[in-house]
């Protein structure tokens, strides 16, 4: 199994609203490296949801129920997208204040790559932010 990380601002598309739909696919992705990322998730695959912008913060875990296709959105062939469906609200968001306060954590993509907007993660960063969310702040 594989984890990934998706950015998404919530006034655009929120947890919230993800929930509701109960599946959506992830698409408008236009950075080659964020378009690798959603080509190498596979159906099973975990999925951290995270509030850019406004919260900043995990706020909870998705899977990937569909594996990559075209993205519906463009014409052009070199786009993308995935189709997610929502697993569990976390227990607390986990923000990115804590995330990069946290040693296991320092190397994670939200921290180095923090504009990429699909990233790879490792299952102890995973796992460790499951960890944070269970704790109180």
């Amino acid at each position: 199994m594989n984890y990934f990380l998706v950015k998404s601002e919530p006034f655009k598309y929120s947890w919230e609203k993800f929930n509701e739909d109960g599946r959506t696919f992830w698409d408008g992705v236009r950075n080659y490296q964020a378009r690798n990322n959603l080509k190498a998730m596979k159906e099973g695959d975990l999925v951290l949801f995270y509030h850019s912008n406004e919260g900043k913060a995990v706020v909870g875990v998705a899977k990937v129920v569909k594996e990559f296709y075209q993205d519906p959105t463009t014409e052009d062939p070199n786009w993308v997208v995935v189709d997610l469906a929502p697993v569990e609200t976390l227990n607390r968001p986990v923000t990115l204040e804590e995330i990069k306060a946290d040693e296991r954590l320092a190397n994670i993509g939200l921290v180095k790559q923090g504009r990429l907007s699909v990233m790879t993660m490792k299952k102890e960063e995973f796992d460790r932010i499951l960890e944070l969310s269970s704790k109180q702040a």
